[in-house]
C-alpha cells in the first residue's frame, strides 16, 4: 500500500524535529517561570530565548511579543471592543470581531480605506492570495504568511500582528501577539499578570520553547531558498491540471500568491466530495481553511470574491511544505485526473 501524502499543510504543518527536541529539553525542567528560585529562573529564561527567537524572526522587539493559544485567542486581545472594519475574506478568528466591509475583488485583494480602523491579513488561507499591507494598518493576520514569505513587522507600519507556531511545524495550542513598540493592550484574562501583564496565566514553557525553535528554523529555510522550491512543486501541480479543455480553474491566479498554495475549483464536484474521495487515495488535502472544514457548506472566501454557489462549494486547497516531494506531487496529479474523469 502507497504511502499517504500529506498536502494539507496551511491547516497544520507536521512538527519539525527542531520544535520537538526544544519541548523535550524544557519538560525537564521543573520550575514556574515565575518563581525567582533557580529552577523557576531556568524555566523563565526558557520563555525569554523563544520570546527572542520569535522576535528576531518576525522582524519585532522581544518585548512585544505576547505568547498566547494561538492566533485565534491573539485575534480576540487584539480586536475586542474596538469594531474594526474587516473583509469577508478573513480567517473566522479575525472575522468574529469585525464588520465585514470591506470590498474584496474577484482577485481577491481587499480595499482598505481607514487604515487605523481596519484590520487585514497578510495571505489567505483558501487562495493563498497575498495583500499589500498599508502602513497604519491596525491588526494584519500574518499567521500564514510567516515563515513562508519574507515578513519585517518593524518596517511594515502595523501596529499589532497575529501568528501561530503550528503553521511553521511547531506545536499546537500556542501563538503570539506581536505589537508595535510603545502600544500596548488591555488584558482580557487576567490573573497573576504574566507576559507583561497582557495575559495572565502560568506560561506552557514547552510549547513556548518548539515555537521559539521552529521560528528560527522557519526562518533559516525562507532564506536559504526552500519555499523556493515548493514554488516550483506548486506550479508543476497547477499547470498540470489547469489548462485549455480542462474542467478545474484556479482561484487568485492573477494574484501574487503563497508559494505553496493552490486553490481549485471543479465545477459540478463539491469539494467536500473531493476531499474524501482523495483521502481514500492516500492524500490529505482541504475544503478550506481548518476551521470550517466539516461544516457543509460553501467558502465564504470564494463567494466575497464573486465566485457563484456551483463554483464557492466545487473548491479544495492543496497547500504543500518544505518536505514535499516531486514524486509525491506527481501521485497527487495522476490520482486527481482519475478521480475527476471517472465522473464524466
Amino acid at each position: 500500500m502507497a504511502e499517504r501524502v500529506y498536502l494539507d499543510w496551511n491547516a497544520t504543518a507536521p512538527l519539525r524535529p527542531e520544535a520537538r527536541d526544544a519541548m523535550i529539553a524544557a519538560m525537564d525542567v521543573v520550575g514556574n517561570p515565575s518563581s525567582v528560585h533557580g529552577e523557576g529562573r531556568k524555566a523563565k529564561a526558557i520563555v525569554e530565548r523563544a520570546r527572542a527567537q520569535v522576535a528576531a524572526a518576525m522582524g519585532a522587539d522581544g518585548s512585544d511579543v505576547v505568547f498566547l493559544s494561538g492566533a485565534t485567542e491573539a485575534a480576540a486581545l487584539a480586536m475586542a471592543g474596538r469594531g474594526l472594519a474587516t473583509a469577508p475574506v478573513e480567517h473566522e478568528a479575525v472575522a468574529a470581531w469585525g464588520d465585514g466591509t470591506l470590498p474584496v475583488g474577484r482577485d481577491g485583494h481587499v480595499t482598505v480605506n481607514d487604515l487605523a480602523g481596519s484590520a487585514l491579513q497578510a495571505a489567505n488561507s483558501e487562495t493563498g492570495v497575498i495583500q499589500q499591507l498599508p502602513s497604519g494598518l491596525a491588526v494584519s493576520d500574518m499567521t500564514q504568511a510567516f515563515g513562508k514569505v519574507p515578513v519585517a513587522f518593524d518596517w511594515s507600519g502595523v501596529e499589532m500582528a497575529l501568528i501561530s507556531a503550528h503553521k511553521l511545524g511547531g506545536p499546537k495550542g500556542v501563538g503570539a501577539l506581536v505589537l508595535r513598540r510603545g502600544l500596548d493592550v488591555t488584558a482580557r484574562v487576567r490573573g497573576g499578570g504574566q507576559e507583561m501583564g497582557r495575559r495572565s496565566g502560568t506560561e506552557n514553557v514547552p510549547a513556548i520553547a518548539g515555537f521559539g525553535a521552529v521560528a528560527q528554523a522557519a526562518i533559516h529555510d525562507l532564506e536559504a531558498g526552500a519555499w523556493d522550491r515548493v514554488a516550483q512543486l506548486r506550479t508543476f501541480l497547477e499547470t498540470s491540471l489547469v489548462g485549455p479543455g480542462a474542467p478545474t480553474t484556479l482561484v487568485g491566479k492573477e494574484a501574487t500568491r503563497l508559494p505553496n498554495t493552490s486553490c481549485l475549483i471543479t465545477p459540478g464536484w463539491k469539494g467536500e466530495t473531493q476531499v474524501m474521495a482523495l483521502d481514500l487515495a492516500g492524500f490529505a488535502v482541504s475544503a478550506g481553511s481548518a476551521c470550517s472544514s466539516g461544516k457543509v457548506r460553501e467558502s465564504a472566501v470564494l463567494r466575497a470574491m464573486g465566485y457563484g454557489p456551483g463554483e464557492a462549494d466545487c473548491a479544495i486547497r492543496v497547500s504543500l511544505g518544505p518536505d514535499t516531494t516531486e514524486e509525491q506531487v506527481t501521485r497527487f496529479v495522476e490520482a486527481f485526473r482519475r478521480l475527476r474523469d471517472r465522473r464524466r
